[in-house]
């Protein structure tokens, strides 16, 4: 069983948790933001270190209680620090550029794709001569910046013969041999 749930959490100056009526609000110099919790749940604020405290011990509270301390540090650390991915697209005439928070991607398909991001999303586009293009994206919400980057490298997964599509930076790509003559 994890014990992820009884990890402290450590509150950077200049950020604030409050709870109530089973809302997390979490503000600091990125953002603001709320999360809901189940009925029972506590938080501890001592020194400013922050503990999460479950109300019984039965399996679904368990499971929740590993869940909630993992969302709060992941807003405590989002409104203090925020996230950032980064993606980069292999192949030949693999290209990528951003108007604003429409990025265009163009992957080989007979027209280029048009991608409209979240506000709360930050995209940047890198294209050097003799590198692979990257496309670095930035947000305070981990969720969200998860579910773009995922949606983007769907567009055109990895292949694993020549490793041609979107990957992350740092991707270990398993890759097959292919045909022998």
């Amino acid at each position: 069983m994890s014990r992820i749930g009884h990890a402290h959490i450590n509150i950077p100056a200049g950020t604030t948790v409050e709870m109530k009526d089973g809302v997390v609000t979490v503000k600091g110099k990125n953002a603001e933001m709320t999360q809901t919790i189940k009925e029972g749940f506590e938080l501890k604020i001592e020194d400013g270190v922050l503990t999460v405290t479950r109300p019984s011990e039965s399996k679904e509270d368990k499971a929740l209680h590993g869940l909630y301390r993992s969302l709060i540090n992941n807003m405590v650390i989002g409104v203090s620090e925020g996230f950032k991915k980064q993606l980069e697209l292999v192949g030949v005439g693999y290209r990528a550029s951003h108007q604003g928070q429409i990025l265009d991607l163009s992957l080989g398909f007979s027209h280029n794709i048009m991608m409209e991001l979240p506000k709360e999303v930050t995209v940047e586009t890198l294209s050097e001569k003799g590198k692979n293009p990257v496309i670095t994206l930035s947000s305070h919400d981990n969720q969200l910046l998860g579910m773009v980057a995922a949606k983007i490298r769907s567009f055109r997964k990895p292949e694993p013969y020549k490793g041609k599509g979107i990957k992350f930076v740092g991707e270990v790509l398993r890759r097959k041999a292919g045909k022998t003559a």
